[in-house]
């Protein structure tokens, strides 16, 4: 009989077309997963991969083949998860996807809770980028994640928690034109700094920007937002800071001036995103209440709201 063994084996080998990879995230020699392929092969009487010099490649019934192994490994995982969480809620081992603009900001606060109120929790994390998150997802990688919606993939279902909204970071020597407001308005000829290609936040603030009338700015692209702070502090540009990084990424004592949109400003949603075939989703609420409390705290209630028509200074 075909088992679950040789259904993840070859599952990793057609995600990775290496035997190396695949045997490495296996955690088994490359002799042991090439031996267990090719049993597989010869039980279901087909060739599933085309060996090649560096690399393979799935014939057409491995791709096949590969797909509906996939369904079954997440039906099995989805038949364990069952039986071991349905007695008591965020319990056991789970696993959580957080993107790089959240991580640093929301957990610190968070973990610590989940500890208090969930002891029996056994939480690995993973920090990545959203399309990482969402693959990670749809194979059964990851139970859960924690990133900013809308998400637009099919299978996935998501749970809103809270807004984040976006604060206006300029030089300190900078003003940006404050009355009458226009959304374009404090962008307008400066040197825009965002997170580098493949981060939502990234498309985000240029979805905002993009109304900018004439003229084309430069973007500079940056690993994280501690960087990008820091090259606002030095004159280099402006940017939209979340308003959850400001106790890490903003110090009294930095040359930036802080501002915030009136309503309705900028912002993102942040969220969670699960397999709608998933049986934890009760898990995922309560993950989510947490969540949601803390995000809460972090992003803006404690910040002055600004007139409608213009921005209002926050911190210098």
């Amino acid at each position: 009989m075909i088992t679950l063994k040789q259904l993840r084996y070859f599952a990793a080998l057609a995600r990775y077309r290496h035997f190396g990879r695949a045997a490495q995230e296996c955690h088994v020699s490359q002799p042991a997963l090439s031996l267990q392929i090719q049993e597989l092969e010869a039980f279901l009487g087909c060739q599933l991969v085309e060996r090649r010099r560096g690399a393979i490649a799935l014939t057409e019934m491995g791709t096949e083949i590969a797909e509906r192994g996939r369904r079954i490994l997440l039906e099995t995982s989805d038949l364990v998860d069952h039986a071991r969480h349905r007695r008591s809620l965020l319990g056991g081992e789970l696993d959580l996807g957080v993107i790089p603009s959240i991580a640093p900001y929301l957990l610190p606060a968070t973990l610590p809770l989940l500890q208090r109120r969930y002891p029996a929790l056994d939480l690995r994390l993973r920090e990545t980028q959203t399309a990482t998150l969402l693959d990670d997802l749809i194979e059964g990688g990851l139970d859960v994640a924690l990133l900013s919606l809308p998400i637009e993939r099919a299978g996935i279902e998501t749970l809103p928690l809270f807004d984040d909204p976006f604060l206006l970071a300029v030089p300190a020597e900078a003003q940006p034109n404050a009355a009458p407001f226009r959304p374009d308005a404090p962008f307008a000829g400066e040197n825009l700094l965002l997170l580098e290609e493949g981060h939502c936040l990234r498309d985000q603030a240029l979805s905002f920007c993009r109304t900018t009338p004439g003229g084309s700015r430069r973007q500079y692209g940056a690993s994280s937002l501690s960087t990008i702070m820091q090259m606002v502090a030095n004159g280099f540009g402006t940017t939209l800071m979340p308003a959850m990084a400001l106790p890490i990424e903003f110090r009294p004592d930095m040359p930036v001036r802080l501002f915030r949109f009136a309503a309705p400003g900028p912002s993102r949603s942040i969220g969670l995103a699960w397999r709608r075939t998933s049986p934890r989703k009760a898990d995922f609420e309560a993950l989510g209440a947490i969540l949601a409390e803390v995000g809460t705290t972090l992003t803006g209630d404690r910040l002055p709201a600004a007139e409608p028509g213009t921005i209002k200074l926050i911190a210098a």
